[in-house]
């Protein structure tokens, strides 16, 4: 199925950050809503887009699960293709991010921005899904929770992972970044402190 962006921020932007969502919620989620329009205010161009399965859903309203990898894969190439990739950082929500951690380097992109990594599924942190991650060249954000049940914060510097990765953490916040009431955080700062530090690095690999 063809790509139909939702856009947000100047078409003549620096750089654009083709964003996808995670497993089982669409691009216009209060999440990538959040994330999407920060992001947009700060100068850069967003580009949200949606997986053959969430399109589908969005026709029929049926709930499916995501596609296989290859598909997803493709999914990426196709944005590259019509965004083109001299100006263009790619990333995502979970899944999202994860299948875009696995085309950055082949599509050479500009830089990856992961927010909320799936290092490994809940409960099961010796089957990791980091191999590529130790080897990728693309400059690379981490965007995750310090209690993130897909890989806390205390994990990560065990897992090797290369040297153009930065990883931020985000005080107290789950694989969405909401934090518990009694941290004395809210979740909109964690989204807010996300934001800021995804145009922190955007406006380096701009400048």
């Amino acid at each position: 199925m063809a790509n139909s962006f939702l856009f947000n921020g100047p078409k003549r932007a620096k750089l654009t950050f083709a964003l996808a969502h995670g497993a089982g919620a669409p691009m216009d989620h209060a999440f990538m809503t959040h994330i999407a329009e920060g992001i947009a205010q700060a100068g850069f161009r967003v580009a949200r887009f949606e997986f053959p399965y969430m399109q589908k859903r969005r026709a029929d309203g049926r709930k499916r699960p995501p596609d296989r990898e290859p598909v997803l894969r493709d999914s990426f190439e196709q944005v590259a293709a019509t965004l083109g990739t001299d100006a263009l950082v790619i990333g995502g929500k979970s899944m999202g991010g994860r299948i875009a951690s696995m085309m950055a380097d082949a599509l050479k992109v500009r830089g990856l921005i992961c927010l909320g990594y799936p290092f490994h599924a809940p409960g099961k942190p010796d089957k990791l899904r980091t191999d590529h991650l130790k080897a990728i060249r693309t400059p690379t954000l981490i965007l995750q929770g310090t209690r993130d049940p897909f890989g806390t914060t205390a994990e990560i510097p065990g897992y090797g992972l290369s040297k153009k990765i930065v990883v931020y953490t985000l005080e107290d916040g789950e694989h969405s970044f909401k934090p518990r009431k009694a941290s004395g955080r809210t979740e909109d700062q964690n989204l807010d402190e996300a934001v800021a530090e995804a145009v922190k690095f955007m406006k380096r690999l701009s400048a």
